[in-house]
């Protein structure tokens, strides 16, 4: 596995905790406060946890502060792409595999990342740790919006 996929993969756990543990909150059977604060605590545990041994992690922070900074814009792509699937209800891992693909395609340097390198490493994503149709979710997504920035 690269270092820039794991490096994803840690994004994307820190980022799922995060959105977890915020619906405990929406839902009212957690009390500690939702915030960038806790986000933050999260992705130190994560990186911690999952990349150990590597000694540049600033893609992860990259990637979740770009994630946060964005998300309503982000969202509302999802909402947009995905007009059957109220975002509430699709599945947590699964809604933050597409916020990393759609800020990767949109909001980060594309010479950093190409489009189709986006798309793939969040359908690996997807098949790694969604459901059995995640990754063809993520990829119809993903592709869709590639289509869109492709005819602009």
């Amino acid at each position: 596995m690269s270092s820039r996929h794991l490096l994803r993969s840690v994004a994307m756990q820190s980022l799922y905790e995060w959105d977890f543990e915020s619906s405990l909150i929406k839902n009212g059977s957690h009390k500690e406060k939702f915030s960038k604060n806790k986000l933050d605590e999260i992705v130190k545990n994560s990186i911690k946890e999952y990349s150990a041994g590597i000694e540049n992690n600033d893609f992860v922070i990259e990637l979740v502060n770009g994630v946060f900074k964005n998300m309503r814009k982000i969202d509302s792509f999802i909402k947009k792409l995905a007009p059957e699937w109220p975002i509430e209800q699709i599945m947590i891992i699964d809604r933050n595999i597409l916020r990393l693909g759609i800020y990767e395609l949109m909001f980060s340097k594309r010479k950093d990342v190409p489009a189709k390198v986006a798309i793939n490493e969040s359908i690996e994503l997807a098949k790694t740790f969604g459901g059995r149709s995640s990754g063809k979710f993520v990829n119809g997504v993903l592709g869709s919006l590639y289509k869109e920035i492709e005819k602009k």
